[in-house]
């Protein structure tokens, strides 16, 4: 079985459509969050994750475009208000959305689980504690790997959130977050996601980048009135 785990696509429907055509074929694919915010796609963003037959979940961004308050969703650890430029990118995404586009974020789950080739796997933006909110960086993730699959109670956990890609086997359980399709920062400006191998019950994980046009997304952005700040750092890849 070949999976494909995206999260974080923020409206960049370019570099998602990279993605895609990059990491095909796969048998199933999940989104862990924040398909909306930053970038100047949402809808487009949405109807391919439909199209492709994504399972998905809610992440922080998602539930404040469909809400429209820029605060902190949930009383839980890694609370935080939305800065000027997040809080902004989330009002046009949120006029920007078709009624359908509306509907389908209304409708995603806060987190999701699934048994694929006998495999138990667990899916959270943030953390099983904070499933919206907490960042768990790369440091952070190594130490408390074991704290965290047992939390969520399964063989494989994904997480996104923190726009930074990390795989950490702890015995035959894997923890894996992979990156940001749309805006990524740990350095690197190219696209980020990864491929799971699931076979007997073994997990074997692969995190890949790949180029696309970040110019013609910055351009979109410039159009779509979004901040500048958010499509310079696209070029930096922080």
């Amino acid at each position: 079985m070949r999976l494909l785990v995206v999260s974080d696509i923020h409206s960049n429907h370019i570099a998602l459509r990279a993605v895609l055509d990059d990491a095909a074929p796969w048998d199933r694919c999940i989104c862990a969050g924040d398909t909306v915010g930053y970038g100047p796609d949402p809808n487009e963003c949405i109807d391919a994750l439909r199209d492709n037959g994504f399972r998905c979940i809610r992440g922080n961004h998602d539930h404040e475009v469909i809400t429209g308050d820029a605060s902190s969703p949930e009383g839980a650890p890694g609370n935080f208000r939305f800065n000027p430029r997040a809080a902004r990118a989330i009002k046009i995404n949120r006029g920007l959305l078709t009624p359908d586009s509306r509907a389908y974020l209304e409708g995603l789950p806060t987190s999701l689980r699934l048994k694929v080739d006998g495999v138990n796997i667990a899916v959270y933006h943030g953390s099983p504690r904070a499933p919206l909110s907490e960042y768990i960086m790369p440091e952070e993730a190594k130490m408390r790997a074991a704290q965290l699959i047992a939390e969520s109670e399964c063989t494989f956990l994904v997480l996104g959130h923190t726009h930074k890609p990390y795989a950490i086997e702890h015995g035959d359980a894997l923890l894996l977050n992979p990156g940001s399709v749309g805006q990524p920062r740990d350095g690197d400006p190219r696209a980020s996601y990864a491929l799971v191998e699931i076979a007997e019950g073994k997990i074997n994980s692969y995190i890949h980048r790949v180029k696309y046009d970040i110019k013609r997304t910055q351009e979109k952005m410039k159009r779509r009135g979004l901040p500048k700040t958010l499509a310079t750092r696209l070029g930096r890849g922080r």
